[in-house]
């Protein structure tokens, strides 16, 4: 078995990164990937991880020459075109709008959470924004009732980018929001994630207890 040839720069408690890693075990790619562990935060980047990405987030992917990736999406799509099977992101036409538009919908989701996460946890309590903090719940809570509404179908129909990036961000809230008891407004949308919860794709890449 040939050495890996791309590394990822992740945290393995970043839905952002699970995306990535869910990704490449869909497609068979695993062992073209080493992990690189860095922990930034918007307060405390990690060093190596600027000097390779000046924008410091993750996930960022270091590819065989040295050039870096970063953004989830910008990555996704890359090693979506790295493999031999079906492609998880539609190369054209409408269904390649859709399906990545039902992506950015999780994205946001994502981006809601980590945000909520941030201010809770790395805040001082005094210092806690109260309407901030509830309007980005209230998007998360707007979005889940959409994809509950409008696309349990599609989700269904095809573990593919739109479906691996719900399924991160419902693990996400699952993870770090247990509060907003998400499944109580969205029995669908529960449903469904159970069942691909179970995927070996979904379980490999767990976030750590």
């Amino acid at each position: 078995m040939s050495a890996p040839s791309m590394t990822l720069f992740h945290n393995p408690a970043s839905p952002f990164v699970r995306k990535v890693r869910v990704l490449l075990a869909e497609t068979g790619q695993q062992n073209r990937v080493a992990l690189q562990l860095c922990m930034p935060t918007p307060v405390n980047p990690d060093v190596q991880l600027v000097n390779e990405n000046p924008v410091g987030k993750i996930p960022a992917l270091r590819l065989a020459d040295g050039t870096v990736l970063h953004d989830s999406r910008v990555i996704l799509d890359y090693l979506d075109h790295q493999h031999v099977g079906n492609p998880l992101i539609p190369r054209d036409g409408s269904a390649r709008w859709r399906r990545l538009t039902l992506a950015s919908m999780a994205d946001a989701i994502m981006d809601a959470a980590v945000l909520v996460r941030y201010e809770s946890a790395l805040r001082p309590p005094e210092k806690h924004w109260a309407p901030w903090l509830d309007e980005q719940r209230h998007k998360i809570r707007r979005t889940l009732a959409e994809l509950e509404a409008d696309a349990i179908a599609e989700l269904a129909s095809h573990f593919d980018i739109a479906a691996i990036s719900v399924a991160c961000a419902l693990g996400y809230l699952d993870f770090r929001h247990p509060d907003l008891h998400w499944r109580d407004a969205n029995p669908q949308l529960a449903a469904w994630y159970a069942e691909v919860s179970q995927r070996p794709s979904m379980l490999e890449t767990q976030p750590p207890v």
